[in-house]
């Protein structure tokens, strides 16, 4: 069960000319490549890297951004049975160190000059284990005498003809080092088997049709569990996939590539939601009638949609005119196309769902880790519960355990931390069960609903518990506000670090006409304070009083993944800020 013979085989056989992968072009343009090209472009690479000498089961990294070499050599990798390591692109020198050492990888790809600068400087140390370096951009500057290749080069006299190795459902596909809110990552193991099961059942829960004509934009971290997963699974099931290599030109390769699926973080989509509320808002009396008007259509129809049931004939009349007047033009700015959206990582409101179904767009939240092979649970296509994270995958098994933490057992669950016994034993029950670290609960219908992160959980000094994950997602849904650090553990009540949305704030200093001078002396400004005052009050005013935010202070500039502040995949390293930012704290109380 060799996860990259059951992704080429198939769709070579079935559909060689079809394209397979697209990815960007030196002049602006996007190129793809047929399963036939695709596949023998894969070939060449894994041909090369055996004449290289990587064996069985060796260790080879990938440190680089998304691309189209990123996951050719991926499946390279798989196919002569070698293992990925895959290693975030933002991780500095000592991060990518610590990887490349603790997996003993012999080879690494890299897609950038200071990707290429830190594995040289780590090659020429004598500790570690790694031989060479090999580079998917010609743009790179590198020295050859330090074994460093070209990938076109490497790749140029290898053959297009090729076997896979025989691998079983439990052999190692790829050790995943997660990004870690405290400590050093730990690499999780995950086998052929757990992506090969997860992708079968994800095809019977969804019941997808014509599969094979679907467009996925990859704009997230393929080192991440999410993206590769969904990435693998589209090209599993035949689908197109384009590769964006910055995610910050994410707008316009929407408009370009025009997908009808991708998988995002709840940022983006609380994004585009706030985005859209935003310019609703500022229209006339006129339009912000039309846009009402239309969204309860759209609310209506789809409670019909989702409940599985017939939708009245009037309803859908009035349902094509909203689309005319309103929902089209917010979906020819996502490219037009798009139906399905698969987002996990963190909570997401259910107001936030609610438009997207409202607008024909169905967001399918889900749940699961990077020990999980990503997805536990997910909304199915019908029936979901908005602010739930769906039903369990076929061949899953989810309870709620001590603490009301969620347990896991079946498909998709690693087979334990590398290297690590005793860390790998801390997270499993004696009768097998993954320990999940999350809190939930299951309703009555089979729903589950994550209350927060176990060890996340505050107490005030008064003795209320407060989950600050549900708090910072629903005042995050705002586009003035790009990230907030709740603060209540042992506090008398709670409080906040706020990073504005730059971008937002800016547009509004020019309209109140309030002259720029830096960020640092905008963020004390009592008219701005009070401003985020009333939008936060505004937000929280159906919580519990002991819920609300009763003070906060402006942050004069985003948490960064260079300081440490936040993980490669933007979640917040709580500690680390609480700690950082101690005496701003303190002043608030």
């Amino acid at each position: 069960m060799n996860l990259a013979e059951a992704i080429i085989k198939k769709n070579v056989e079935k559909h060689p000319l079809k394209s397979a992968i697209g990815f960007k072009k030196k002049d602006g343009g996007w190129k793809e490549l047929s399963w036939q090209k695709f596949s023998e472009v894969i070939f060449k690479t894994a041909n090369a890297l055996k004449d290289l000498g990587i064996e069985l089961n060796d260790k080879v990294a990938i440190y680089a951004d998304n691309s189209a070499e990123w996951m050719i050599f991926d499946l390279a990798v798989l196919s002569i049975g070698a293992i990925t390591v895959p290693i975030y692109s933002t991780n500095n020198t000592e991060q990518a160190e610590f990887i490349l050492n603790d997996s003993g990888a012999k080879s690494v790809l890299v897609g950038s000059q200071a990707q290429y600068d830190s594995c040289l400087e780590i090659l020429k140390k004598e500790s570690t284990g790694l031989k060479t370096i090999i580079i998917s951009k010609k743009a790179v500057w590198i020295k050859k005498e330090f074994s460093s290749f070209y990938l076109e080069d490497f790749i140029a006299k290898s053959s297009p003809k090729f076997e896979f190795s025989e691998k079983n459902e439990d052999d190692t596909a790829t050790i995943i080092y997660t990004s870690g809110t405290t400590g050093n990552p730990k690499g999780v193991i995950l086998p052929h088997g757990n992506f090969v099961k997860l992708c079968d059942a994800h095809f019977e829960f969804f019941k997808f049709k014509n599969f094979e004509d679907e467009i996925s934009l990859a704009f997230l971290p393929l080192t991440h569990v999410f993206e590769r997963s969904w990435t693998l699974l589209c090209l599993y099931g035949g689908a197109r996939v384009y590769f964006l290599e910055d995610p910050k030109d994410i707008a316009k390769a929407l408009v370009e590539v025009k997908p009808s699926m991708m998988c995002v973080v709840p940022r983006f989509l609380q994004k585009v939601y706030a985005g859209v509320l935003e310019k609703a808002d500022e229209g006339s009396s006129l339009k912000k009638k039309i846009f009402n008007w239309a969204l309860e259509i759209g609310n209506q129809t789809a409670e019909f949609k989702r409940k599985d049931q017939t939708i009245p004939l009037g309803l859908k009349c009035k349902e094509k005119v909203a689309d005319l007047l309103v929902f089209s033009k917010i979906k020819e700015k996502l490219g037009g196309r798009l139906w399905f959206i698969p987002c996990g990582g963190a909570s997401l409101s259910p107001e936030v769902t609610h438009f997207f179904e409202s607008i024909d767009i169905h967001v399918t939240v889900g749940y699961g880790l990077t020990e999980t092979t990503a997805t536990l649970t997910a909304f199915p296509p019908t029936n979901f519960e908005h602010g739930s994270c769906g039903k369990p995958l076929p061949g899953v098994e989810i309870r709620i355990g001590e603490h009301d933490e969620i347990q896991a057992k079946g498909n998709g669950i690693m087979k334990g931390y590398y290297k690590r016994p005793e860390e790998t034993e801390k997270v499993f029950t004696q009768d097998g069960w993954f320990k999940t670290g999350d809190a939930g609960k299951f309703d009555d219908k089979g729903n589950l609903f994550i209350t927060d992160r176990i060890k996340d959980l505050m107490k005030t000094s008064n003795g209320k518990y407060i989950a600050p994950q549900m708090i910072e997602n629903l005042l995050t849904n705002n586009n003035f506000i790009q990230q907030i650090v709740l603060i209540a553990e042992g506090k008398q009540f709670v409080s906040a670090l706020i990073v504005p949305n730059f971008e937002f704030l800016n547009d509004y200093l020019k309209k109140k006409n309030i002259p720029f001078t830096n960020w640092e002396d905008i963020v004390q400004k009592k008219e701005i304070i009070d401003f985020y005052k009333e939008k936060i009050n505004e937000l929280q005013k159906h919580l519990s009083d002991f819920e609300k935010v009763k003070k906060f202070t402006l942050m004069p500039a985003e948490f960064e993944i260079s300081s440490g502040e936040i993980t490669p995949t933007l979640k917040i390293k709580r500690n680390i800020v609480l700690k950082k930012y101690s005496d701003i704290i303190e002043k608030m109380y």
